[in-house]
């Protein structure tokens, strides 16, 4: 077998206005502009990266930016939530900075862990896990949020499905194990420690089927730790369902394939990073284009919508 997955790469949603989102993840929630591009499949449009101080796997929640984009529902075959781990002690603190933002929340516990839920300005589902043995290793520098409250990096991410067998038989192959079930939620992890290795399964027999739109999520990815050990994952994983070829994204490579049940699915390089074409103490201050891009730079910025990053130097 190729060498084993340890846990997501990145999670990327759907937005409809890039100031609001830039806004809500950096100033509200206190993540690291890590990257401002554009959707190589659609360069009129922004590419968003968002994530710990440099971007690390594990961290990194994009999104693909199309303005005026009527909101998706969720349903069958769709990513429901996106959960983010931070420092058990911290949920008060997340629980009062949101209600004075205007964000309703909810808690819930869920296997042992209280967990904060609220909705992002599209309708996309957060939550915040605590976890008591949350370190905050690499805080983003320009946030108004305290390092010691600082948004760790994925913990998981929940998929609503109509069956469960072949989903699950596909997860048991990229290293994911049944580890709990509380109701109709059963709880799939890979091994290790490394962040956002949770990926639960809630099934519905009866869900409609979800429709993409803003506030949704458009796909995750899982991590590959090289080229080589991407390869070899696309051997095994081309025995059971479609993948596409290897797609150079710049700062990692990519395979795209759906699960059974529908939700798309990435494979993606841990390197080359973020840090190839900017330096660390500049991430996402200005528009980076890939290199077959690139002589269309001025032209391409001209289309995108203005955006102003507003960075706070309080937790430094």
């Amino acid at each position: 077998m190729p060498t084993a997955i340890s846990g997501l790469h990145h999670v990327t949603a759907i937005a409809s206005d890039p100031q609001r989102n830039l806004d809500f993840y950096t100033t509200v929630l206190g993540l690291r502009f890590v990257k401002r591009t554009v959707n190589f499949d659609d360069p009129g449009s922004y590419h968003f990266y968002f994530g710990d101080d440099t971007g690390n796997p594990g961290t990194i929640l994009t999104f693909f930016l199309w303005p005026g984009a009527h909101r998706g529902s969720k349903g069958a075959g769709e990513v429901h939530q996106t959960t983010f781990s931070v420092p058990a002690l911290s949920l008060e603190y997340w629980e009062r900075r949101l209600r004075e933002s205007s964000f309703a929340t909810q808690r819930e516990s869920r296997f042992g862990t209280d967990v904060l839920r609220f909705d992002d300005p599209d309708g996309m589902t957060i939550e915040l896990a605590g976890d008591a043995s949350a370190e905050a290793k690499h805080a983003p520098r320009y946030a108004s949020v305290p390092a010691e409250h600082s948004i760790r990096g994925f913990s998981a991410v929940t998929l609503v499905e109509r069956s469960l067998e072949r989903t699950a038989a596909l997860l048991n192959l990229m290293g994911f194990r049944q580890v709990g079930q509380e109701d109709s939620r059963i709880r799939f992890q890979a091994q290790g420690d490394s962040l956002g290795n949770i990926i639960d399964v809630v099934v519905s027999p009866d869900a409609r089927q979800g429709r993409s739109g803003a506030g949704t999520v458009h796909h995750i990815a899982c991590r590959a730790s090289d080229d080589s050990a991407q390869l070899e994952w696309h051997q095994e994983l081309s025995k059971r369902v479609s993948v596409t070829p290897v797609q150079d994204r710049t700062y990692f490579h990519s395979i795209y394939f759906r699960e059974p049940g529908g939700v798309l699915f990435e494979l993606a390089t841990d390197p080359p990073g973020f840090l190839i074409d900017e330096t660390v103490e500049a991430l996402g201050e200005a528009l980076r284009l890939p290199a077959w891009l690139e002589r269309q730079h001025e032209q391409i910025a001209h289309s995108l919508p203005a955006i102003s990053l507003h960075k706070s130097f309080a937790a430094l």
